[in-house]
């Protein structure tokens, strides 16, 4: 993407470099970052909590996300295989969270992706 339009993209969202990190091959959101886009562009989700093992190990949150006209729904998940936290509904929640206002602004595209995603793209 060429730099001005990332750089409009950014500003558009209210991003700063606190926001941001860089981590191998792709640009990390922070937290911060997910939830200023989400002010910005009014994106209103829904959560269903779509499936849990029988050990509560396991989630899969369903978020449909609206942003204006446009709806998606995408879906976050937790095990054992993905994540080191205890608490497997929040960090489903939280990934769902961050898929669905990347998709819908078009950080995804770009290679933006939420610190939330993966336990490896927590800043160390």
């Amino acid at each position: 993407m060429e730099a001005s339009k990332l750089n409009e993209l950014y500003v558009k969202n209210g991003l700063t470099k606190d926001d941001v990190f860089q981590h191998k091959f792709f640009t990390i959101i922070k937290r911060n970052g997910i939830d200023k886009i989400q002010a910005k562009n009014n994106i209103v989700i829904e959560y269903n909590l779509d499936r849990v093992s029988d050990d509560h190990k396991s989630v899969i949150i369903k978020a449909t996300a609206y942003y204006g006209d446009k709806v998606i729904q995408t879906y976050g998940e937790a095990n054992p295989q993905n994540t080191t936290a205890s608490y497997p509904v929040a960090i489903a929640e939280k990934r769902a969270m961050s898929r669905a206002c990347l998709k819908l602004t078009g950080f995804y595209e770009i290679g933006h992706y939420g610190e939330d995603e993966a336990d490896e793209f927590n800043r160390k």
